[in-house]
């Protein structure tokens, strides 16, 4: 599958003397620098009519610019029937609600069956953006919004937005023990300097930021709001077990499940039942990469998530001063 893109712009004089790759990004903002360059490159950019194959080839007031390029397939990738909640959804972006146990991308030991697959599926044409427009990842056993990318020029708008922190998501989480009050962890993270397949708190590691706030105490859990300022892989799951308050359900970060003391049979079932991270992207806010409207959605938190909380306040109630 192919789409063309045929693009046409005149050199202003404020652009005289600037680099040709500079001023196609300036003229046309829905491509990222890395396509245009990639355009220039493979003879698809026009100056007065005549190909230009230099990125740093200076530009003139008055030089026409043309641009005859061809987006091809980005995303290799089978197209699975695979159900999707889906939240919301325009010409040129889908908002979903995972589920938990959905992986984002095919992968080791996930080849199929994932997010990216069902995607192609669901818009066939998404095979022309990077990535299927995925453009951040939920973790596999994390649940709630996500939004996708179904154009090129929606993609590049939503990485800018990310990458200046002008996307809001946020999370609601369970965690061991009682916060008293939210605060904010700002620790760099990286890979675990032993365990590979792990993240952690890393000195040398990219910077990250994680608020929270304390939504619901219970007698030895608390129910937290979470924002992020950055998106690090297993960002929550590591700055929350970083100050000792794990995620419940965690299974990698989590260590042992700590039901309370006291807990009735019950309680107990569903607590030690509970095998993923309680985690959940609950509101996603962002100006719509076409319109700029200023748009946002909240998902519920799903069922089990639902059950988990009932029965911890059940339990405060019954135990309220047992820790």
């Amino acid at each position: 599958m192919t789409q063309e893109i045929n693009l046409k712009s005149e050199i202003t004089a404020t652009q005289t003397g600037q680099r040709l790759d500079q001023t196609l990004a300036e003229l046309f903002p829905d491509y990222s620098r890395t396509r245009i360059k990639e355009w220039i490159q493979a003879g698809w950019v026009y100056i007065d009519g005549v190909v230009s194959i230099k990125p740093r080839e200076k530009v003139l007031e008055g030089q026409e610019i043309q641009v005859e390029a061809t987006l091809v397939e980005e995303t290799k990738a089978e197209a699975q029937a695979i159900d999707l909640d889906i939240v919301y959804e325009d010409d040129h972006i889908i908002v979903i609600n995972k589920q938990a146990g959905l992986v984002v991308h095919p992968g080791a030991g996930n080849q199929d069956g994932t997010l990216m697959n069902a995607l192609l599926h669901h818009c066939p044409n998404i095979e022309l953006v990077p990535r299927a427009g995925i453009v951040h990842r939920l973790d596999k056993d994390t649940t709630g919004l996500m939004v996708v990318a179904k154009t090129v020029e929606a993609q590049t708008h939503l990485v800018a937005a990310l990458q200046a922190r002008e996307i809001t998501r946020e999370y609601e989480a369970i965690v061991q023990g009682t916060l008293i009050s939210g605060g904010t962890v700002d620790e760099p993270i990286d890979r675990h300097p032993t365990k590979r397949t792990h993240m952690a708190v890393v000195h040398t590691g990219k910077p990250a930021m994680t608020h929270y706030r304390v939504a619901e105490k219970f007698r030895a859990h608390t129910r937290l709001r979470l924002r992020l300022e950055s998106g690090r892989t297993h960002q929550i799951r590591v700055h929350m077990s970083h100050i000792g308050h794990t995620l419940v359900g965690d299974p990698v970060y989590g260590g042992r499940p700590r039901p309370p003391k006291g807990a009735t049979p019950e309680f107990f079932e569903t607590y030690m039942g509970f095998k993923r991270q309680a985690l959940h992207a609950i509101r996603l806010e962002l100006a719509h990469p076409h319109t700029c409207e200023i748009m946002s959605w909240q998902a519920p938190v799903p069922e089990d998530m639902a059950i988990l909380t009932k029965a911890l306040r059940q339990d405060t109630l019954e135990n309220p001063s047992i820790v």
